[in-house]
């Protein structure tokens, strides 16, 4: 968030734009940065754009449209698909129960347009929407000391316990939420949640008080997530049906009709999806877009890669052809060696929700 520019400049960071959001890419050195999350605890600015939805119609209105069943209770979460027709991903979001509201999580730029849609779409039903994105902070803490460090700034409350919960305290006596994630970087994960005002003073907290811990951006969290096995929005999701992906955490299969729902059941019924995502050990690091082949024919593309600080070795996620046997591939125009890789690539406290489940 731009509110917080001076502080990450103090810390050395480098700035893209995505969404509309000014985030932060990196603060140098970004391998060792990823090092220092595996092994202990690091805090990243989230770029979700988000809504309120309140109102006495609020849970059935939103748990009509989406993929997952959508928590009736205060204090639980869900994570969950908006889909097209033919079942293809069109966004993914965290939804949160906060008693007499909901709270949506969506990936950066799209909660405008998402409640503009949405309130096109209300009629008699009491539901309201707004777009909070510029009123709240969200600062994800990933690490294997990420509980540790939590519980170490934490007043009021212990750290929750579960995935997708969340409970209220205080940090320096500014109320926040804090989350249990789902563990995206393949590292216990938390999120604390605060209003924009109070931003600085939560993260200045986070990165400087009680527990050390590293700040990281955007580029460090892509190749945490690639290491967990993890499908992002932009370069798995977006477009794509939920059986090819494995993501079977985001989809309830015995809840009632959604848009796209017939599709997905009939291929889950089928067992057979059209192809799956699957990691690859390659010799270089390809391009996004590279295609895959087997035996000189293409059976796949590659979704994303990158040097592996972990293994120190390049890796990859690519869509390939369902039933495909064969564990030698080629990558690129200049059939480039690579092997077929069980995911997670890397084993660390936790395991991504989100890690493909054949």
């Amino acid at each position: 968030m731009t509110v917080l520019e001076a502080f990450h400049a103090n810390h050395g960071a480098t700035f893209e734009e995505r969404g509309g959001r000014r985030l932060v890419r990196h603060y140098g050195r970004p391998e060792r940065t990823h090092q220092a999350v595996r092994n202990g605890v690091g805090i990243i600015e989230m770029a979700y754009g988000v809504l309120t939805i309140t109102g006495d119609d609020r849970v059935e209105y939103v748990d009509n449209v989406v993929s997952n069943r959508v928590p009736g209770s205060d204090g639980e979460g869900c994570y969950a698909l908006l889909c097209d027709p033919q079942g293809r991903i069109e966004l993914d979001l965290y939804i949160y129960n906060a008693g007499e509201r909901l709270l949506l999580f969506t990936p950066p730029g799209r909660a405008q347009a998402l409640a503009e849609e949405w309130r096109e779409k209300v009629f008699i039903q009491d539901v309201g929407i707004e777009v909070a994105s510029d009123d709240l902070a969200v600062f994800g803490v990933h690490g294997p000391k990420a509980t540790e460090k939590v519980a170490s700034v934490l007043n009021k409350i212990g750290v929750p316990d579960g995935s997708l919960v969340f409970d209220r305290g205080t940090i320096h006596d500014v109320g926040v939420t804090v989350i249990a994630g789902d563990d995206l970087t393949g590292e216990d994960g938390y999120e604390i949640v605060c209003g924009v005002d109070e931003a600085e003073t939560v993260l200045d907290t986070l990165v400087n008080y009680g527990m050390g811990a590293v700040p990281f951006g955007t580029r460090t969290w892509e190749t945490l997530t690639l290491e967990a096995g993890t499908p992002l929005f932009a370069s798995e999701l977006e477009g794509r049906i939920p059986n090819v992906l494995g993501l079977r955490n985001a989809v309830d299969f015995e809840k009632g009709c959604f848009v796209g729902q017939e599709v997905i059941s009939r291929v889950e019924n089928r067992g057979e999806p059209s192809k799956r995502l699957v990691g690859l050990r390659c010799e270089t690091v390809p391009e996004a877009g590279a295609t895959v082949s087997a035996d000189g024919e293409e059976v796949g593309q590659v979704t994303r890669a990158a040097q592996s600080p972990s293994l120190d070795e390049p890796i990859a996620l690519a869509l390939v052809e369902y039933g495909l046997e064969s564990e030698e591939l080629a990558v690129g125009n200049e059939a480039v060696p690579a092997t077929v890789s069980e995911l997670p690539f890397i084993e660390g406290s936790g395991r991504s929700a989100r890690c493909p489940i054949d």
